[in-house]
């Protein structure tokens, strides 16, 4: 679908052209239209166009080894995604599926030499473009390589899951326990020596209900913090498993660099033995 030159003036890269510089880009680029989860690229498909947001949002994602999604950008209005692809015209190295309804400018690698014909300084904004996709894959991968469980765990609790953790801690401990055995003790020790005058008086039915009650709201806390534990212990077990794997990696990298550097000197000993035969007289 042919572009309309007032749509250009919305997207940063293409605000600074004049009328005539974006008629004539309108009439190269073309305008898609994507619904909600339809995949606009994916892994391998050839990088021949890159891609403006003009509406909506785009989810750019790549699946690790372990088959694990991992979001690359979400590019918004006015913003760019698979133009390294297109730059190097190399084929796709990330997936893109749209958020919601989407319209996206399709820009070729044409298109772009005559922008920057036209307008030199645009490059300036797409090298920037490009720069920020940049940062924000390293801080992703810095962000994986060094995760930790605690923070992990802390951003995604909640204050009624925070308040079971503190109710399960203090239910666990001597302090309550002690506490407990010492208001027991007095309780009884009050309503028996009141005797007849007794608020609660000997089988200690207000204390049984108390105590019934206590026990039922007690229960259920302790255990939302056992579940609490539990997806703690398994998300350890998850990030200790990611951190093992690359370690695996490397230490696979290493062997196979070891294994390299064997046959080098394996090389050059046979070569310092072939070199002291030929060096050595006839007659020995």
């Amino acid at each position: 679908m042919a572009c309309n030159p007032d749509v250009l003036k919305n997207v940063p890269l293409f605000a600074l052209l004049d009328d005539e510089e974006r008629a004539l880009l309108a009439s190269q680029v073309d305008m898609r239209s994507f619904s909600a989860r339809e995949r606009i690229y994916k892994v391998g498909d050839p990088g021949s166009a890159a891609y403006v947001v003009v509406s909506g949002r785009v989810s750019v994602f790549t699946v690790d080894d372990d088959q694990q999604e991992v979001v690359v950008d979400e590019p918004g209005r006015g913003e760019f995604f698979g133009f390294a692809s297109m730059l190097e015209q190399s084929p796709h190295q990330t997936n893109a599926m749209a958020i919601m309804g989407t319209v996206c400018l399709e820009v070729s690698f044409d298109d772009i030499a005559v922008l920057l014909t036209q307008k030199p300084m645009a490059g300036m904004d797409l090298m920037t473009t490009l720069g920020r996709q940049l940062h924000s894959t390293q801080a992703l991968v810095r962000g994986r390589a060094s995760r930790n469980p605690n923070d992990v765990i802390e951003n995604v609790e909640t204050t009624g899951e925070r308040i079971a953790d503190h109710v399960a801690r203090f239910g666990g401990s001597w302090t309550f326990i002690v506490t407990f055995a010492v208001v027991l003790s007095v309780y009884t020790a009050a309503n028996v020596f009141l005797d007849k005058q007794a608020w609660d008086p000997y089988p200690f039915i207000l204390l049984n209900l108390f105590l019934s009650m206590l026990a039922a709201i007690q229960a259920p806390v302790i255990m939302m913090s056992q579940n609490r534990q539990d997806s703690r212990d398994r998300l350890r077990a998850e990030l200790d498993f990611d951190v093992n794997k690359r370690a695996e990696s490397e230490i696979q990298g290493v062997s196979r660099k070891m294994g390299m550097l064997d046959q080098k000197m394996d090389d050059i000993a046979d070569l310092l033995r072939k070199s002291a035969s030929d060096g050595q007289p006839a007659g020995e």
